[in-house]
């Protein structure tokens, strides 16, 4: 009588199979870090919680008119496009123009420092990363919340009359 063998069939090993499908699951959650750019701007409304502190445009130029406002740089907005304690986020130019305060303008990039999602709402003085909820301040471009540890770079605008232009 001969017997059947008893050796398995050759197939690939445990350790190749979880190794693919942990390469899957990385692929899988890097793609759902990466940015839709759908559209051109995305605006966001202001909240009422009323953020204080400094008040001084450090984010932007505010220049006297005596340029015409023709002078350099991208137009992004009007300065009654940005709500106050909000901001409007433009995809295309990858920054995000925000209020703080009546008159004061600021701009960040809109690339989140944790893993370099785009940001997708401004709202009640922060600016809300949706890939993992990071939250930074209108007012500096500073972490109020993680898991982001650095702060948006700070964007260079100038703000002639009512224009905001990307300088």
């Amino acid at each position: 009588m001969t017997s059947a063998s008893l050796k398995p069939e050759a197939g690939p090993a445990r350790r190749t199979v979880m190794a693919a499908a942990g390469a899957a699951g990385l692929a899988a959650a890097l793609t759902a870090c990466g940015s839709d750019d759908s559209s051109d701007t995305v605006d966001t409304g202001s909240g009422s919680s009323g953020t204080t502190g400094a008040t001084g445009s450090t984010g932007a130029s505010q220049d006297s008119g005596a340029s015409g406002g023709s002078a350099g740089g991208t137009a992004l907005a009007k300065t009654t496009d940005i709500p106050e304690g909000g901001g409007k986020i433009f995809k295309d130019q990858g920054v995000v123009v925000t209020q703080p305060a009546a008159g004061t303008y600021k701009a960040f990039s809109s690339k989140c420092t944790h893993q370099g999602c785009a940001v997708g709402s401004v709202a009640d003085g922060v600016i809300v990363c949706p890939c993992h909820n990071s939250h930074f301040s209108v007012e500096d471009g500073s972490v109020k919340k993680g898991p982001a540890t650095q702060a948006l770079a700070a964007a260079k605008i100038t703000v002639s009359g009512d224009e905001i232009k990307l300088a």
